[in-house]
């Protein structure tokens, strides 16, 4: 019989508005662009970007040297409270029978 090992419910989701509290990028903020449930990482508009070289090709016709967003463990990232703009917790709270997650400074629901 083959155990299944159940990922944990993450906090941050596509569309966040994050800032980044450890690592290089420390003080960046950004919009969450994906999420990688797997690996626990997630990629964030403008923060931790790295220099990828490129062969020409029909999008980038001279190829060169590109920075793109490299992912970022989760553990490093903090939502953006939506109502005050400070950094905060989340939690998940019932409401009208729907599990919802809410900014734990403000209590606002987040979308």
């Amino acid at each position: 019989m083959k155990k299944t090992v159940k990922q944990p419910k993450l906090k941050i989701r596509t569309g966040d508005l994050v800032k980044v509290i450890a690592g290089d990028a420390k003080g960046t903020q950004g919009k969450v662009l994906a999420v990688d449930i797997a690996k626990n990482r997630a990629t964030v508009e403008g923060a931790n970007l790295v220099s990828k070289h490129t062969k020409p090709n029909a999008k980038n016709p001279n190829g060169g040297i590109v920075k793109i967003e490299a992912p970022i463990n989760i553990s490093n990232l903090k939502l953006v409270d939506p109502k005050s703009g400070k950094l905060t917790r989340v939690g998940r709270k019932l409401v009208d029978g729907k599990l919802v997650r809410y900014a734990k400074i403000s209590g606002e629901v987040i979308k």
